[in-house]
């Protein structure tokens, strides 16, 4: 174990350190010989898919294609350790319970079902027969369908997330709470009303073309590492990254690619952000705003001198509507109150428009950093209309590209795992299955956790995921799991969820993605979907010991035929054979025709999207501008009542040994933390103006209009280059800062980048 220590990294991200992480993980898995294989096999024609971020696949050949974290992810996912039912006869939930996530992962794979037993505390084997009984009759015993909801983690192939909405719309319902709704929803929405379509336009070819790259709330080097390689290209070929991002991250100063020869002998570097602008947190609606306003500017003054102006007038005309009240608002909006709100000057936006500007193709490319805020919705709006302003869509090297997280959670959304299905979809099914689909909207995460404290609903079924410690408001989401009837976590490692059962309560254990399937027709393959809208296949290359573990599809046919039969779907038939379940997806969705062909190719397909060929599917079949004012405040102006003192807006993050709620060590390397994760980060004004030093030990409340304490205790507060009033620490560890009922507008979304708190010793 690394001891604790704070000490500044000034090496580039990537490189040798890299290498060395990489290396470290390799031997900690113990299954070092295999795991070197297996990583060769990684994002590779005819290998698996890796099972970390969502990142397009490169086309070039002789290159190894994982990253440091993909390469965590694989070493995890791989280890020969396995937990038995042995393990839970000696470690009760209580004891396991005192234990934190790193511990529970790292005790390796589990390796047969165990079902909870409330008078020991401990989770005892049982059958496959007997667990899938056990959910088929606790659903059918329900009052309604209603009373179940059904979770999903992006890391669900599509044929596992096809059967599974499937075989939950014959049940009845569309309880569809997902890892979705915690993260990019708001991309969704916004795009989908914007320009009709909820993914982004651009492909990963297009980054070679673009002139300017505007990256916007996101950290590749430790959430994404290998779009670092595709920003390291297109710096060195001279196209401009801006950079907006609330914390000085490395990944996005300066990168060694550690497939640069000449980079690597030499200990060099290239510079990754031309310009890097640090906003405050909920700031970027304003920031884009201000580019946008002095274009309006920049735009007259070319006009009033005989020019055409800076705006495509002829994409707007023919593409758009609604530019004339945007730009009436944007104009209209005070300039102090957009530096105020993103804290950036009026000159330093005026730089970030002129680049725009000067480029004939414009990429603009988030994540989470603009998702998850209560103005969501509205920001990633603005920054569609900044791209509509000067038509930088449907041409090569322009576009949108929201960065997704998990490797298949954009393709969980395609196949149907949505709460809000739309009609075509749910024709289709009918066409193809022969039932009518429930029509009417189904819970969302937030939702979900309201519908099992209030007993509306008895059953949480979860394919994947850590939901305890994924989800907002850490203590009413435990209670909410506890209240329930059964819960069931399809997993392949344990961990904190799996310690809040019901009052029944079931781990199944599944293969990963690296394991060989084998089913009565051969070794199968599945498939994902990227951000890019790239369906690509993936095979298991690891032969190890596997237990029990069956793979998620077989689960889930295993439940499905417990719980229905299989009078108009051959559960068993679709295992046998997962082109089965392939036609079927074919059948009912367009984009996938000719599905099991179309995956032989290397590199898998692309399934189009219609913005980008100028197809507008909203309904005045057009382009939308849509207008919004600047938000009054970031955080409630109520919650400034509730304390004397000073009040700072918190943001929660990953470390860079950790990919979403799995952790895979204690060091966050490019952030200069080691041997811990109960750190703060704070501007060191901000920590002398509290009277506090550098390493104090804090408490962090959090601030919101209810009588509800929410606190988290022994945080060491570090000294951090992040704008005044901002401050940042990890997830889950902060998760029960979050408020359940804090949520964007439109989206659901916990507001996790926007909480407000106060800190004191």
């Amino acid at each position: 174990m690394t001891k604790k220590r704070i000490a500044k990294y000034d090496q580039a991200a990537g490189g040798w350190g890299a290498l060395a992480s990489t290396a470290k993980h390799l031997i900690k898995s113990e299954n070092l010989a295999n795991n070197i294989r297996n990583l060769l096999k990684t994002n590779q024609d005819y290998g698996f898919d890796c099972p970390g971020c969502a990142w397009g696949e490169s086309r070039e050949q002789g290159h190894f294609k994982f990253c440091e974290n993909g390469a965590k992810a694989v070493n995890w996912e791989a280890t020969s350790k396995r937990v038995t039912a042995e393990f839970f006869q000696q470690h009760s939930v209580s004891q396991l319970k005192l234990q934190d996530g790193y511990f529970l992962e790292s005790q390796g794979r589990l390796a047969e079902p165990v079902a909870y037993n409330s008078d020991s505390d401990h989770y005892e084997s049982i059958s496959w027969a007997d667990a899938f009984e056990l959910i088929a009759s606790t659903l059918n015993g329900l009052a309604s369908p209603n009373q179940a909801e059904f979770y999903t983690s992006g890391r669900t192939s599509n044929e596992a997330a096809f059967l599974y909405q499937l075989f939950v719309r014959l049940y009845g319902t569309n309880n569809f709470p997902d890892c979705s709704n915690m993260c990019h929803e708001a991309t969704g929405v916004a795009l989908t009303a914007s320009i009709g379509v909820g993914k982004g336009t651009v492909t990963l070819d297009d980054f070679e073309h673009a002139d300017a790259i505007f990256v916007f709330g996101q950290n590749p080097g430790s959430n994404h590492p290998r779009m670092l390689d595709t920003l390291h290209k297109a710096s060195r070929r001279g196209a401009q990254i801006i950079t907006f991002n609330t914390l000085k991250e490395r990944g996005l100063e300066r990168f060694a690619n550690p497939q640069d020869k000449v980079e690597m002998v030499t200990h060099g570097s290239t510079p990754i952000s031309s310009v890097y602008f640090t906003p405050k947190l909920g700031g970027d609606m304003a920031a884009i705003r201000g580019m946008v306003k002095a274009m309006i500017a920049m735009d007259k003054d070319d006009k009033a001198s005989g020019g055409s102006g800076v705006f495509d007038d002829a994409f707007t005309s023919e593409h758009s509507q609604g530019i004339e009240r945007y730009l009436e608002v944007v104009e209209n909006t005070n300039w102090n109150k957009i530096i105020e709100q993103s804290g950036l000057s009026q000159a330093q936006l005026e730089q970030a428009a002129k680049v725009h500007l000067k480029s004939e193709r414009v990429i603009c490319t988030w994540a989470m950093g603009l998702t998850q805020h209560k103005h969501s919705v509205q920001t990633i709006q603005e920054l569609v209309n900044l791209q509509l302003l000067r038509g930088q869509l449907g041409k090569p090297g322009a576009g949108l590209c929201p960065v997704r997280g998990h490797s298949n959670v954009q393709g969980d959304r395609t196949v149907g795992i949505n709460e809000k299905p739309n009609k075509v979809f749910l024709a289709s099914l009918e066409r193809v299955f022969g039932f009518s689909p429930p029509a009417e909207s189904g819970h969302n995460v937030v939702q979900a956790i309201h519908a099992m404290l209030s007993g509306e609903s008895k059953v949480f079924i979860g394919l994947g995921g850590n939901f305890a410690a994924a989800a907002p408001d850490t203590d009413l989401t435990e209670e909410a799991l506890s209240r329930c009837d059964l819960t069931v976590h399809i997993a392949t490692k344990l961990n904190r969820t799996h310690l809040v059962p019901g009052k029944q309560a079931l781990i199944l254990p599944c293969l990963g993605r690296t394991d060989i399937d084998m089913q009565a027709s051969g070794p199968q393959k599945v498939t994902v979907e990227d951000s890019f809208s790239m369906v690509h296949a993936s095979a298991g290359v690891v032969e190890s010991e596997l237990g029990e573990m069956l793979s998620e599809p077989a689960i889930i046919a295993g439940i499905a035929k417990a719980t229905l039969g299989e009078e108009l779907v051959d559960w068993s038939e679709m295992i046998a054979d997962y082109d089965n379940i392939r036609d079927k997806i074919a059948d009912v969705l367009p984009g996938f025709a000719d599905f099991n062909n179309k995956i032989q190719q290397p590199g898998g397909f692309y399934l189009g999207n219609p913005a980008a060929r100028y197809v507008w599917n909203t309904v005045s079949h057009k382009a939308e501008f849509m207008t919004h004012e600047l938000p009054d405040s970031i955080v409630p102006e109520s919650v400034y009542g509730l304390t004397d003192r000073p009040v700072f807006v918190l943001q929660t993050l990953r470390s860079h040994d950790q990919y979403n709620t799995t952790i895979y060590g204690l060091d966050d390397r490019y952030r200069g933390v080691y041997g811990q994760r109960r750190v703060v980060m704070m501007n060191a004004e901000d920590i002398a103006l509290l009277g506090l030093a550098h390493m104090d030990s804090v408490n962090i409340n959090s601030l919101w209009p209810d009588s509800k304490l929410r606190q988290v205790s022994d945080f060491t507060l570090i000294e951090y280059d992040i704008p005044r009033g901002n401050v940042a620490a990890y997830y889950p560890e902060t998760n029960p800062l979050v408020p359940l009922e804090s949520v964007g507008d439109l989206s659901w979304t916990p507001t996790s980048k926007s909480i407000a708190v106060e800190i004191f010793k």
